[in-house]
């Protein structure tokens, strides 16, 4: 189990450091944001005192150099147009994020693996043609549409819940909760589609592939009831490709919620990030993808973890 443990963290930390490296050099590909910070008329000589200020006058091998060796002291620069630390402000939206990230991966685990349990069980019927159709919209729909029809249906035609925004209040406050909620429906429901959908058709198809194994008819014989035979003996032994298909969505979740938090004006990580692309302001997109990175890398990592307790063969492979 340590070797696994340590193949996996190599694994791991070799992810994250070509993630970084894939961020830094397009980045520098983007553009001088130089010009974005000055005045239309400044002097050359004012641009390459700023460049040099913030050591774009260097070769890029050593502005990388210098990126990495801040990077292992836990230090990304400061935001260009901000003026404070990047990574304290990549930080400060992460909560946000992770807030929409698990709310709607709660809720597609509490509707997507019954869907895909009952599909399975009730094969062609009216619940199976019907769980699988909204689950085919769910991943056919883009993101934006699905928001922005939630918006006009359930935000201002009928006034259910509010449209932008994160809402004011703390979650260790019992009485915020209700406000908060309220806010997180219309985005989690937005966001949590896909997930939804691609957790429910591989429950399905997981499900009906174990369905087929001789221990499942031995299960039967025995006169274990249905539901028995379904939760204890079939659920656990497709747990691998659900539990894959679970852990990648989240990490899809805390990474691709950039265009929920831009359609609902969420106070994400990724709204900062969409934010600082058009600014060209590389330390804050550089702290915001690297924290989402690390984020992912981890779920990633846990997944694995989870198959060697899942199945111990995969341990010695």
């Amino acid at each position: 189990m340590r070797q696994f443990l340590l193949r996996r963290l190599l694994r791991a930390i070799a992810a994250l450091w070509g993630i970084t490296t894939i961020v830094f050099i397009v980045l520098r590909l983007s553009g001088d944001p130089v010009p974005l910070m000055l005045p239309p008329d400044a002097p050359t000589a004012e641009m390459d005192r700023v460049r040099a200020q913030l050591g774009l006058d260097q070769p890029i091998y050593v502005q990388y150099v210098y990126f990495l060796g801040n990077v292992l002291r836990g230090d990304l620069g400061r935001s260009i147009h901000m003026r404070q630390p990047a990574l304290q402000i990549a930080a400060e939206r992460l909560p946000a994020t992770i807030e929409l990230a698990l709310v709607s991966f709660v809720m597609a685990l509490v509707i997507a693996i019954p869907a895909g349990l009952i599909s399975a069980a009730r094969r062609n019927s009216i619940w199976d043609n019907l769980a699988m159709g909204l689950a085919l919209i769910g991943q056919s729909a883009p993101t934006f549409y699905i928001g922005i029809m939630l918006i006009l249906v359930l935000g201002l035609q009928l006034g259910w819940f509010p449209i932008s925004g994160r809402g004011q209040g703390q979650w260790s406050n019992p009485s915020d909760w209700g406000l908060m909620l309220k806010h997180t429906i219309l985005p989690s429901i937005t966001l949590g589609a896909f997930a939804m959908a691609s957790i429910a058709r591989l429950t399905r198809s997981a499900v009906l592939e174990t369905m087929r194994q001789d221990f499942i008819r031995t299960a039967r014989a025995k006169g274990l009831s249905e539901v028995t035979v379904l939760t204890r003996h079939n659920l656990k032994n497709a747990a691998i490709p659900i539990v894959t298909i679970i852990g990648l969505q989240f990490g899809t979740l805390l990474g691709g919620a950039v265009v929920t938090e831009t359609v609902f004006a969420w106070p994400g990580i990724g709204r900062l990030a969409i934010q600082s692309i058009f600014s060209r302001d590389y330390p804050v997109v550089q702290s915001a993808v690297l924290l989402v990175a690390s984020a992912f890398v981890v779920v990633n990592l846990l997944v694995d973890l989870a198959y060697g307790w899942l199945d111990p063969r995969i341990r010695y492979s």
